[in-house]
């Protein structure tokens, strides 16, 4: 089945095309292409996401992404639309939602809503194609046995973390309970007077300083539930820097440390309730997603961590992290398969 997929939840805007097979049980996805605009450098003044800029730039990107589509395929013939319906900013969904019904009208093919959330959970499939041609009939057989799994879904507006059964059923174990992971990086690189996207300067500069230079909190870390919070520990970092910086002129070096102790932290936090959640559940694999997952030190400690555990890891390629058509498209078809219905309206506090 041919996917055409369009994503326009936030500041990315991505038109995908996708080969997808098998079932709900084993599904399978060949990436035909994948094609994806930032809106970072309209944003980055702003500190954020500006929810009007966000929609005037994704009606400008979106004709010429499917242009570029188009004549790179000029035959063709989805048998399937798919696109976000939620969560995300609701002036950007809707432009997407209204290209979508579009192109179905057009194309008189039917139109799916896809969930953003489970674009990102089921992300990791996306990168399965090459060792699945590798394994041959293995590789039906290899996802079958990941489950029971836990996902941990880790972004700048989500941090959840899921036990799932298989791909179509899963429980929601935890989440944050003010400020996502995400969120929190990037309000710390505001304090450390760092550009937007925060995520990947405070990784950057993290690197040159002392994980254990300061001692931040780990919050809800000692608690036996499956939540986070990272509002705490914001409030640390904010609180260090009117402490040791009166002056708020900040060197290289405690820059460099403020943002490798406040990394290590967060990190302590997910990496250790994740882990502590697949071993009292059992998971035969722990998956990583969303934004954040593009941060290479998590990613090698959850990988670490697992391992120790015995349970298999699986986190997207980088260039799936972040917001992109491939993701929806592979949580259309899954919708899809599973009957399930998503209204196509925008519905910005969607949850999965």
């Amino acid at each position: 089945m041919n996917i055409l997929a369009i994503e326009t939840s936030c500041d990315e805007t991505g038109i995908a095309l996708l080969e997808m097979s098998g079932t709900a049980r084993a599904p399978h996805a060949r990436v035909i292409e994948n094609l994806v605009t930032t809106q970072i450098p309209i944003h980055r003044p702003f500190g954020g996401v500006v929810p009007n800029l966000a929609k005037r730039e994704h009606l400008k990107n979106l004709p010429i992404l499917f242009g570029q589509l188009r004549e790179k395929h000029p035959t063709l013939k989805p048998d399937l639309i798919t696109v976000t319906v939620g969560p995300g900013l609701e002036p950007a969904l809707w432009t997407g939602i209204t290209f979508a019904q579009a192109l179905a009208k057009e194309y008189r093919v039917p139109l799916v809503g896809a969930s953003h959330l489970e674009g990102h959970l089921y992300s990791f499939l996306l990168s399965q194609e090459k060792a699945r041609r590798g394994r041959g009939r293995g590789a039906a057989r290899a996802q079958k046995n990941i489950f029971p799994a836990i996902a941990l879904i880790v972004s700048g507006g989500h941090t959840i973390l899921l036990k799932l059964d298989s791909f179509s059923k899963w429980k929601r174990l935890g989440e944050t309970r003010d400020d996502a992971a995400g969120e929190a990086f990037d309000k710390v690189a505001r304090l450390l007077a760092l550009p937007y996207p925060g995520g990947p300067e405070i990784e950057r500069i993290a690197r040159a300083g002392n994980p254990a230079a300061i001692a931040f909190p780990r919050p809800m870390l000692a608690e036996k539930n499956y939540d986070f919070s990272f509002s705490g520990l914001k409030t640390a970092v904010l609180y260090y820097l009117r402490d040791h910086a009166a002056d708020k002129k900040l060197s290289a070096a405690m820059k460099a440390d403020v943002a490798a102790s406040f990394q290590e932290a967060a990190l302590d936090v997910l990496v250790k309730k994740t882990i502590r959640a697949a071993a009292d559940h059992g998971a035969r694999s722990v998956m990583l997603s969303g934004g954040v997952a593009a941060n290479q030190a998590l990613r090698a400690r959850l990988a670490r961590e697992a391992k120790k555990i015995g349970a298999a890891f699986f986190v997207p390629d980088f260039k799936y992290n972040l917001d992109n058509g491939a993701m929806i498209g592979i949580a259309g078809y899954m919708a899809f398969l599973r009957k399930k219905h998503y209204k196509i309206e925008a519905r910005g506090d969607m949850e999965i």
